[in-house]
């Protein structure tokens, strides 16, 4: 089932030298240093009923990207794939409508910067034939 949908790396708009800039960075907890978040997704990301859903800076979006992580239903291991899935589709009933692909990528790579082997872009690298077929 081909769906439109969800992440895809190559939807990121995110420039290979921003991407680099934002992997070579401390991180200083300010969510608009993530590369596609503006004013705009930052009051949507601190908009929760509940405290503890509220994400308010960079540590705690990359909180909850690894809590994601975490073991299915099933008990099973979350691979790549499923992993960015899940975490593009939170910012999407977060209510960001823009640049969600990219925020996938940048907060992954940063990730697997520290902690390699959680985000594995070869995964995707198959899907580079069919997007001839998309322009």
């Amino acid at each position: 089932m081909a769906d439109v949908a969800g992440y895809d790396p190559k939807r990121s708009r995110v420039s290979d030298d921003r991407m680099t800039e934002f992997q070579r960075s401390k991180l200083t907890g300010d969510l608009s240093e993530v590369p596609g978040i503006g004013p705009a997704a930052i009051k949507k990301l601190a908009d929760a009923e509940n405290d503890d859903d509220k994400i308010t800076n960079t540590f705690q979006l990359i909180g909850k990207f690894l809590m994601l992580k975490g073991p299915d239903e099933d008990g099973n291991k979350v691979e790549t794939r499923e992993h960015m899935e899940k975490f593009w589709y939170f910012l999407q009933e977060k209510g960001i409508s823009s640049h969600r692909s990219g925020i996938v990528r940048c907060i992954a790579e940063k990730v697997n910067g520290m902690m390699p082997g959680i985000y594995d872009a070869s995964e995707y690298a198959d899907d580079d034939d069919s997007s001839d077929d998309e322009e």
